[in-house]
């Protein structure tokens, strides 16, 4: 059983009638093998098709040798002729971004001598893997800039099919992966590749060809591109994001990075300055906790500081003098618990953590002179805290009675 492939003879239809030849389940979903079809099944780097059949969602669409086998959300009923139609958005969308591909892909044979080593159409971004090592700005101008050129003069877009004794007459590409006859997709007088993907009629009807970021993948380049609609949305929600930035910052669209950087090397200098000052800060208030509190520990639920200012200044206390520290912080999503000693004290923290987590769900760590420890809201932390006294005044009293 054969599948007549529709999409080949005309890549813009959108609905046609078939027959159903066999009905299976597919990965526990029904599904179903038609004598003909418009939908495209997955193939190539290029998603299958979405829409309706009979009735049913198609889900996916597959090869199965010579067969196309299509995935559905539901048994179809009733007589074995069905009616198909394509999400004409979707198969359209597909059409840009593949087209724009063979454009691609050849700009950076021409310009940079990359061959394309794989092709990935995606939901949101599509990409390109491209046997180079480096790029720098200037190149990627030129290639993306070369790509515009040949979609805006708008050149006809041709499929056909090459006999296995006459594919050496067309310029291909790249050579065909199967041997036999083969489908030769035609941007005219540009690029030749074997493809059995669906294609726009002309290069104007793929719109912006745009990359948009890169990244490196074994020995490769990979590229993110953005053909059509998709090229459309993005310009207009980045266009929007810059300005809003430029808005907020009082300045002209094209001043808005240089904004962001100024204020960004200002925020460090800020907060390099408030670090200074929390340090002195923290500084002075040990000094205070020591010099005003007698004894060997400093005990408090900490209400008006960070975990992190409470840490600071239990570290300040402890370099002060012989002293433990036990802290609490209540505040934001979780609390907190700072223990921590003086390395002259004959005690170890981290015998306090199986007392916190026996009556508080949490997680922690820490060496013998300081354990930080985070728990849910709604523990009582004072109690914990005086479980914690009294462990530690036992352990102080066992070492004085030696």
């Amino acid at each position: 059983m054969m599948t007549q492939r529709l999409y080949f003879e005309d890549a813009y239809r959108r609905e046609f009638e078939g027959r159903v030849l066999d009905r299976l389940f597919h990965e526990g979903k029904p599904a179903v093998i038609l004598d003909r079809t418009c939908f495209y099944p997955e193939s190539g780097g290029q998603p299958s098709d979405r829409g309706m059949l009979g009735g049913a969602d198609v889900l996916r669409v597959f090869e199965d040798g010579e067969r196309i086998v299509h995935v559905l959300d539901r048994e179809l009923s009733g007589t074995e002729d069905v009616r198909g139609v394509v999400d004409w958005v979707g198969r359209f969308d597909h059409m840009q971004q593949h087209s724009g591909q063979h454009i691609l892909s050849q700009c950076f044979v021409e310009v940079l001598e990359g061959e394309t080593q794989s092709f990935h159409l995606g939901e949101q971004v599509s990409t390109l893997e491209i046997g180079i090592r480096v790029v720098s700005d200037a190149d990627l101008e030129k290639v993306e800039s070369r790509a515009n050129e040949v979609v805006f003069e708008d050149r006809e877009i041709r499929t056909y099919f090459v006999e296995a004794d006459e594919v050496e007459t067309v310029p291909l590409r790249r050579p065909p992966k199967k041997e036999g006859t083969i489908r030769v997709v035609e941007v005219s007088g540009f690029d030749f590749s074997a493809c059995g993907g669906t294609h726009c009629r002309r290069t104007g009807e793929i719109g912006l060809i745009k990359i948009i970021r890169w990244d490196k993948i074994r020995n490769n380049l990979r590229f993110e591109f953005l053909c059509g609609r998709r090229a459309r949305q993005d310009y207009r929600d980045k266009n929007r994001s810059v300005l809003e930035i430029s808005q907020k910052f009082s300045v002209h669209e094209r001043d808005a990075a240089a904004a962001v950087e100024k204020t960004i090397q200002e925020t460090k200098q800020s907060r390099k300055k408030l670090k200074q000052l929390q340090e002195a800060l923290a500084g002075l208030e040990a000094r205070e906790a020591v010099e005003k509190r007698a004894g060997w520990l400093v005990k408090r639920v900490w209400t008006d500081k960070t975990a992190e200012e409470a840490k600071l200044l239990a570290l300040n206390i402890i370099r002060l003098a012989e002293r433990a520290v036990l802290f609490a912080v209540r505040g934001g999503e979780m609390d907190h618990f700072i223990f921590a000693c003086s390395e002259k004290m004959p005690l170890n923290m981290r015998e306090l953590g199986p007392l916190v987590m026996e009556r508080a769900k949490g997680k922690g760590g820490g060496g013998s002179s300081l354990v930080e420890i985070v728990v849910e809201k709604g523990v009582d932390l004072e109690a914990i805290l005086t479980v914690a006294e009294e462990h530690l005044k036992t352990r102080l009293h066992a070492q004085n009675g030696k």
